[in-house]
């Protein structure tokens, strides 16, 4: 297993092929969670640094556009033997910053990867649609053109992944990239960044521009950023694409999450407990994927909830650089705080709690973030704890007396994103699938994260705007359609046509 990121300073910004210093004065602290203390700074640019950023990236873009798809693809691809080549060295870096288990943040690297394969791929991804002699003498085809300079804008959760449903495609298609990482844990994107130099992408290209709203306002007024994907929470997402949207750029951003996983009386008991226990506290809960609502219908409420509340008292919490913890720290002391504070409001609602994670704490890591897996029985549809994202190890069972009432449940709520049901039962699977009004849904599958080339988005509060991330809507996301008719001078008749054209 790596060693632990040891960077100490400032990190600063990358922009036109290499590392630049902030020069704001303003630094926000990276914490290492697991011990509870500073273990870096970061810079937190101001717009003139986002100027610098933009104008690298539109200096970068005619000769980027320029080149034939293939090219592009080549260059991805040493990026991707270079991503691979030192992945446990970036999961080491995801662990230290976030704290997620090091397994988990192997994970995520390949999950990223997975896109990156896929981005390898665009000389077939943007062929365009051929028509000979649409009329008389006339021939119509269609292509996909890059947008131009484009931005990102990354949750902590996933400091390697998330940026990686953006950035492949959108330089495989021939947009220039400029990435605003979570100032949470900055690190990952500047290391991706070093290896997309080192593969060969030219100077300008992917920028990365550490910073806070100053930095993201900036780039959302800016007149040269042509388009914006954003990944975080719902007011924020909702403020990103009504923003952008306003400044005539094309956004996608997905938002918050409240993922329900449905428990049939005929469900594989153990199985359903299994997914249950790592989809509700794997990487702490701190997914927008994470199931954070157990749907018990009938029976099988009382047969589960015992297995549940033992497997979250004995989860093995520790620092998530050792081999055997199953979770670790939450990011921040401020977001164990608001956690905590959820799981006291869920007692003051009168939701049951069978397991308090509150006051855990880890020998050696006295003053880590860390919190135990909490378990609430008995949560109502109107309680916060039921309402809103948690986004931390708290698992809310709400018991129902049949699939019908569950249905309604998940449709009435606000978000839309991930969606679970265990069951044996092929009709019920069919049925849940077809009307249940989530983006993203599996049937004995906690975490229904789609691969590569099918795209990543929820409905509802949980995404706005018309296209999902990454695969071939991603695609679209980052090009525009140019449809061209054409015709030569000796298929042209005399005389003006005043008429509507019709194919003839």
């Amino acid at each position: 297993m790596p060693q632990a990121y040891a960077h100490q300073g400032t990190l600063g910004h990358y922009i036109n092929g290499r590392e630049v210093a902030g020069q704001s004065g303003r630094a926000a602290d990276v914490f290492n969670p697991a011990l509870g203390h500073v273990a870096r700074q970061v810079s937190l640019a101001t717009s003139a640094e986002v100027e610098n950023a933009v104008a690298a990236a539109s200096a970068a873009l005619p000769g980027w556009s320029s080149t034939p798809p293939i090219r592009r693809a080549r260059v991805l691809n040493r990026f991707l033997a270079l991503m691979n080549e030192r992945r446990d060295e970036l999961a080491a870096i995801i662990t230290a910053e976030h704290g997620k288990v090091f397994s988990d943040a192997q994970g995520e690297v390949m999950r990223g990867i997975d896109v990156v394969e896929f981005a390898c791929g665009i000389p077939q991804l943007l062929k365009g649609d051929y028509t000979d002699q649409v009329s008389t003498g006339i021939d119509n085809w269609t292509m996909r053109q890059p947008l131009g300079v484009v931005a990102g804008i990354t949750p902590f959760n996933f400091p390697c992944m998330v940026p990686c449903w953006m950035f492949p495609v959108a330089l495989a298609c021939g947009n220039t990239f400029i990435l605003k990482p979570s100032e949470r844990d900055p690190s990952a994107g500047l290391f991706m960044a070093r290896l997309l130099t080192e593969a060969g992408l030219p100077d300008g290209v992917f920028n990365v521009v550490n910073g806070d709203k100053e930095a993201v306002d900036a780039l959302l007024h800016h007149p040269e950023v042509e388009a914006l994907s954003f990944v975080g929470s719902t007011p924020i997402a909702q403020y990103i694409y009504q923003t952008g949207a306003g400044n005539g750029k094309r956004v996608q951003a997905l938002g918050g999450a409240k993922n329900h996983m449905v428990v049939m009386p005929d469900a594989d008991l153990e199985q359903a407990v299994d997914g249950l226990v790592g989809a509700a506290y794997g990487s702490a809960g701190e997914r927008c994927m994470a199931i954070s609502v157990a749907v018990l219908v009938g029976e099988s409420a009382d047969r589960i909830l015992p297995r549940l509340a033992d497997r979250a008292r004995s989860l093995v919490i520790k620092n998530g650089m050792e081999a055997d913890a199953e979770m670790g720290p939450i990011v921040t002391r401020q977001a164990l705080e608001r956690i905590e504070g959820y799981i006291a409001r869920g007692i003051e609602e009168g939701a049951e709690l069978v397991v308090d994670g509150r006051g855990l704490k880890v020998p050696g890591h006295e003053e880590g973030f860390f919190t135990g897996g909490t378990l609430f029985d008995r949560v109502t549809p109107d309680m916060v704890v039921y309402r809103e994202e948690i986004f931390g190890p708290v698992l809310c069972c709400v018991r129902v007396p049949d699939f019908a009432e569950a249905v309604r449940l998940i449709n009435a709520h606000a978000y839309g994103n991930g969606v679970a049901c265990y069951t044996r039962d092929g009709n019920v699977a069919r049925e849940f699938a077809r009307q249940i009004k989530v983006g993203m849904v599996g049937i004995n599958v906690p975490i229904p994260v789609p691969m590569a080339w099918h795209g990543f988005g929820g409905w509802k509060k949980s995404l706005f705007g018309d296209m999902h991330a990454y695969g071939e809507e991603g695609v679209r996301f980052y090009t525009r359609q140019k449809s061209v008719m054409q015709r030569w001078p000796e298929s042209i008749g005399k005389g003006a046509e005043f008429a509507m054209p019709t194919a003839k």
